[in-house]
């Protein structure tokens, strides 16, 4: 654990050498030579990087400050974006985005966590966690999409829903509980991405859907490794043991039924290049969206509740009879 440690601070350390060398790269020989050199150590400290991926080390990817949040990808992969503001009982909460767009010329309607990467936009945004109010402004967009059958693109990435007294105060329980009914109800295509951390209920509220797809370095837990390990061994610094039990990466996850696909990430990560992230997660959009285009309603709806209800049920397995 510790030698990937080493080698991401490394990696990290090189890539702030690139950047202070792009900018001469271009008028000095010696720094061009440089500049090459760097790069090619800096692919072969991903591979290596990527050779010692263990859950932690992907939760601490998921968690990483440059990775693309909703905003990123709206203007990768959308056009025509005009956001949607207020739950129409209380307030606007800024860490859920919601808002009409158009996807290769279809309008749709994006729904995603947002986080912030400086102090302000972490602290206006809420570190990504929705009050209650987030998620009924994100019900409110969801209906309107299916008022006007336009489907539905979520994009989850937090720890989790707030849990601070107002927030209880105002029911985020019943909202969250509430998606989770309404969601499981609607009548257009839902696919939900997992694009970082899928933390318990506050990322569940808007990833009940048709198709769940996981960037390849992203989590979705009922509990963070951190919050799991306080728990079963009074002992925090166990995140590690705690995130490998959980089993929440996407390879895992896949396995076990409760994603349908997981989305390639560019080389060393998704926050190395937003860009290319982006274009990857839009094919696979595209190919999940055609594939549910042809399912009326009814078989919508009645597919996606089977879908969650068939995630309850386990079996065990019978002693073999003498």
């Amino acid at each position: 654990m510790e030698t990937s440690v080493r080698m991401q601070q490394e990696l990290e350390r090189i890539e702030q050498q690139i950047r202070q060398l792009e900018p001469v790269a271009a008028e000095n020989q010696q720094a061009r030579l440089q500049l090459q050199q760097l790069q090619e150590q800096v692919g072969a400290l991903r591979e290596q990087v990527q050779a010692y991926m263990g859950p932690w080390q992907r939760t601490e990817l998921a968690r990483h400050p440059q990775r693309p949040y909703v905003l990123d990808y709206v203007e990768h992969i959308f056009t025509d974006f005009s956001e949607v503001h207020g739950d129409r009982a209380f307030g606007d909460d800024p860490a859920l985005v919601c808002g009409m767009a158009r996807f290769a010329g279809e309008e749709v309607m994006v729904i995603g966590h947002q986080k912030g990467r400086d102090t302000k936009q972490k602290l206006y945004r809420n570190f990504g966690m929705p009050h209650p109010e987030g998620y009924r402004k994100a019900l409110r967009a969801m209906r309107l999409a299916e008022k006007f059958r336009r489907p539905i693109f979520t994009f989850v990435d937090t720890p989790g829903a707030y849990p601070g007294l107002g927030a209880e105060e105002r029911g985020q329980a019943e909202a969250i509980a509430r998606n989770l009914r309404e969601m499981a109800r609607l009548e257009v295509p839902i696919i939900v991405t997992i694009t970082g951390e899928g933390g318990s209920g506050g990322a569940l509220a808007i990833a009940v859907g048709d198709r769940i797809l996981m960037l390849e370095n992203s989590i979705y837990s009922v509990i963070s490794p951190e919050g799991c390990a306080s728990i079963m061994w009074r002992d925090a610094e166990r995140r590690q043991d705690a995130a490998r039990a959980l089993k929440i990466t996407a390879p895992d996850l896949l396995q076990l039924g409760i994603i349908d696909a997981i989305v390639a990430e560019p080389e060393g990560g998704a926050h190395t290049d937003h860009a290319a992230a982006a274009n990857l997660l839009k094919t696979e959009l595209t190919l999940q969206l055609q594939s549910l285009r042809s399912l009326s309603p009814a078989e919508l709806t009645r597919r996606r509740y089977d879908k969650f209800r068939l995630m309850t049920q386990f079996f065990e397995e019978q002693p073999a009879q003498p």
